[in-house]
């Protein structure tokens, strides 16, 4: 008979400990679902102050059609304070600078805010934008086959500033680079 009450109490749990198991349970839920909490875009305000950088190899300039105010990037990688409504309204008229990843971007939320994560799911960062140069070809290769046409453009720029530099001097990654961009990056 003392068998039997031992396997019972131990099967059973006490009331403690049912609510510590169901605390726990609940914690890491909550925990799940702060992570996967989807953006809602009504929670964002639109008058709120982003930085956009320039992704591209020059100086761009967008001229907002709503309120006729110039915006001027001399370099790449400048950057430049929009509202958020400002750059909803250069996706509604102009959507090349989005097409093209002229318009870069430090935080992703942001990118998720205007709809346009599908034109910046390849995009490489600027910060990163030179590091892509060191990597193996065929990683290169992988990389420019699936960026924009705007950021295939500023790739051949760079590396042209790059390989006269003297900063890429690997035959291989050149070779690559020319094949994959569809232009000549150095004369032969």
């Amino acid at each position: 008979m003392e068998n039997e009450t031992v396997s019972k109490s131990r099967g059973r749990r006490t009331s403690v400990q049912q609510e510590t198991a169901q605390t726990d349970v609940s914690m890491t839920t909550e925990v799940v679902e702060e992570k996967k909490r989807p953006m809602i875009p009504k929670d964002i305000d639109p008058n709120q102050i982003v930085t956009v950088r320039n992704g591209f190899q020059g100086r761009l300039v967008y001229k907002s059609k709503r309120t006729g105010e110039r915006f001027v990037w001399d370099s790449f990688g400048a950057e430049q304070d929009m509202e958020l409504s400002e750059l909803r309204n250069a996706r509604n008229s102009n959507k090349k600078y989005f097409i093209n990843n002229w318009f870069m971007f430090d935080e992703q939320w942001i990118v998720d805010y205007l709809g346009m994560g599908q034109y910046y799911k390849f995009a490489i960062k600027i910060e990163d934008f030179d590091k892509m140069f060191e990597r193996p070809a065929s990683e290169v290769e992988g990389m420019v086959s699936k960026m924009s046409d705007g950021q295939k453009k500023s790739v051949a720029y760079r590396a042209k500033q790059l390989i006269k530099d003297g900063k890429i001097d690997s035959h291989k990654v050149i070779t690559t680079l020319e094949k994959c961009l569809g232009t000549e990056l150095i004369e032969r």
